[in-house]
C-alpha cells in the first residue's frame, strides 16, 4: 500500500521536541482500514518513507483518528528540514504476514 501527499512539518515538544508530518484525512482513513493486518502493536503502523532522496524506516503513530509520520533527526537535517517547511512525502506500508 503506497501513499504520496504533501504536508508541513510540525513540531511537538514532549521531554525532548519530535518531529512529524501529518498524514491527510483520506490517507489515514485508507491506512485505518489495513491497520489491524499492519500494526505490531498501540497502534503504529510500520512504513518505509521517502522525503527527497532520503529513504527511511519508521512507523506512523495514531493521533486523533489521523496518523502522524515522525521525522528523524538525520533526515530532518540531511534535507534542511525544520518546524513549519512543507514536505513531499511517499510512503508505503509495511503489512505483517
Amino acid at each position: 500500500m503506497e501513499f504520496a501527499f504533501a504536508g508541513r512539518v510540525m513540531e511537538w515538544r514532549g521531554p525532548s521536541p519530535y518531529y512529524f508530518v501529518p498524514v491527510p484525512d483520506e490517507e489515514s482513513a485508507d491506512i485505518r482500514e489495513v491497520a489491524a493486518m499492519a500494526s505490531y502493536g498501540w497502534g503504529v503502523i510500520p512504513v518505509e518513507a521517502r522525503i527527497g532522496e532520503v529513504v527511511f524506516g519508521t512507523s506512523l503513530f495514531p493521533k486523533d483518528g489521523h496518523y502522524l509520520l515522525p521525522l528523524k533527526a538525520a533526515v530532518r537535517k540531511g534535507q534542511g528540514i525544520s518546524a513549519g517547511d512543507d514536505v513531499a512525502v511517499e510512503i508505503s506500508v509495511r503489512l505483517q504476514p
